[in-house]
């Protein structure tokens, strides 16, 4: 397909001898004598190159250019200048204001020629680089996109298995994250940020792989040496999780989601703010499912006592913001719906 361009000049010999010289070379080309016209007429066409004089009566070449440039559908149209000027001061302020070259008056036809098609190939590899650039993207994205998914689906599968060592624990880790992410985004998380915590929450009792099941799933009280033995999962899964270097937050919640915000959790003793964010989060999250849970011992407790218990561990146990936006989602929680089904 020829290009099409727009020359805007004053002057009607200029007019004739560009239309004459770019029409030899099967280019499309439209006339027209002032800035105004020119405005006017881009509202409804788009030509792929605009030569423009600088002095014109009324709009000058710098007053068109702007309002060109001002406009998002035409601001990435090529404009050349023609100018009978040859000082350093109109080309700086030429190529500020947009312009990608300059055209001496009164027009060299080869050189006309030249520039016009440097312009346009220059225009047309720009433009065939973007796409390439686009359509790369779009296979990078959608390759980053299916490894996502496939690291979800193992995240998922492994944190299936942890929930399946327990048999009064089934589907524990998803409720966490789910619990977590919900608690992170009425607190203003960005995007990014809940898909991070919704992953440590799916694997925060990841360490749970390396403690007996027959610990795990003992219907009587734990002795001093088993319950000892509980408390070094967060540990162990955080020393699993540490060997995913693409990902070194995700050892977070499975390191410290048993420390308490009074400093008397498991296993560093750390309090207040210097337990991570998200760990303080997914405290809250675990408890709270660990009450909505079946045990060996009992059925799922009682939705106001479970409220209770998360008042009194109110910045004892549990940071209090986090704390207090858990209770706002057990208060609109009217039917009980957030517990093991």
């Amino acid at each position: 397909m020829s290009a099409w361009i727009l020359v805007v000049d004053d002057d009607t010999t200029n007019l004739r001898m560009a239309s004459h010289i770019l029409s030899k070379e099967q280019m499309r080309v439209s006339c027209l004598k002032s800035g105004e016209e020119a405005i006017c007429f881009l509202q409804e066409q788009r030509p792929d190159l605009i030569l423009l004089d600088i002095h014109m009566p009324g709009m000058d070449g710098f007053e068109t250019i702007a309002a060109v440039r001002g406009d998002e559908k035409t601001a990435d149209i090529p404009v050349i200048f023609l100018t009978a000027d040859d000082d350093s001061e109109t080309e700086t302020r030429g190529l500020k204001a947009g312009a990608m070259d300059f055209i001496k008056k009164p027009f060299v036809p080869e050189v006309l020629l030249l520039r016009v098609r440097h312009t346009l190939e220059l225009i047309r590899l720009q433009s065939d680089l973007a796409r390439e650039v686009e359509k790369k993207t779009e296979v990078v994205k959608a390759q980053h996109e299916k490894l996502e998914r496939i690291s979800m689906q193992i995240v998922k599968t492994l944190s299936g298995a942890i929930d399946a060592k327990d048999t009064y624990t089934n589907g524990h880790s998803t409720r966490v994250a789910d619990y977590s992410r919900e608690i992170a985004k009425r607190a203003g998380f960005g995007e990014k940020q809940l898909d991070d915590i919704y992953m440590m929450g799916l694997l925060h009792d990841v360490g749970k792989i390396g403690i007996p099941e027959t610990i795990i799933n003992k219907p009587s009280r734990l002795t001093d040496e088993e319950y000892h033995m509980i408390q070094t999962h967060p540990l162990m899964g955080a020393q699993i999780l540490s060997n995913i270097t693409e990902f070194p937050q995700l050892a977070v919640g499975a390191r410290w989601h048993h420390e308490r915000y009074d400093g008397k959790g498991y296993p560093d003793g750390i309090s207040g703010e210097d337990i991570p964010t998200e760990a303080r989060i997914i405290a809250v999250a675990d408890a709270y499912d660990a009450m909505s849970s079946r045990r060996s011992y009992r059925d799922v407790l009682a939705q106001d006592y479970i409220r209770g218990e998360l008042v009194k561990g109110r910045g004892t146990q549990f940071d209090p913001v986090f704390t207090d936006i858990m209770l706002g989602m057990v208060d609109a929680d009217t039917e009980y719906q957030m517990r093991e089904k």
